[in-house]
């Protein structure tokens, strides 16, 4: 884990690798629980009988569920002491070049972007690159952009 005390440290260490989370297990408990949460229970994600005669060979998770991942792997990865409160401001570019197989595991590297002054703090973007296990892809890269508000 990176800490960081205080604004001025995280705008030094823009551009930085901060590095990679440990491995999660993608469960269909999980997967279930996320199509409960958003209304998508579409088969492909939720039904590993049919899911199996596809050419994923089961169900797979949802993009936004690997997506949504990013706070645990976050807390695990980076932490500022100094700031009085950190949001979520937005995402820039996401995608999902590869499928999440459930009963993978998946873990996030993170790198940090710019860091830039806003009102109360600054505004910190950061690269999310989700990788699984054995695959070739990533199985989701994103931009996201978290406000940091001073104490």
């Amino acid at each position: 884990m990176l800490t960081i005390s205080g604004i001025e440290e995280l705008k030094a260490h823009a551009g930085e690798d901060v590095g990679v989370s440990s491995w999660h297990e993608v469960t269909q408990a999980e997967v279930d629980a996320f199509a409960d949460a958003t209304g998508d229970h579409q088969w492909i994600h939720v039904d590993p009988e049919r899911a199996r005669a596809t050419p994923f060979g089961g169900t797979i998770a949802h993009g936004y569920y690997t997506l949504a991942l990013a706070a645990r792997f976050l807390e695990e990865l980076l932490r500022v002491d100094g700031a009085a409160l950190m949001v979520n401001y937005g995402l820039n570019r996401v995608r999902f070049p590869s499928t999440m197989p459930v009963g993978g595991r998946v873990r996030m590297g993170l790198r940090l972007g710019t860091v830039e002054d806003a009102p109360g703090g600054v505004l910190m973007a950061a690269e999310l690159t989700f990788e699984r296990e054995g695959g070739e892809k990533p199985v989701c890269v994103a931009e996201s952009l978290v406000r940091v508000y001073e104490t």
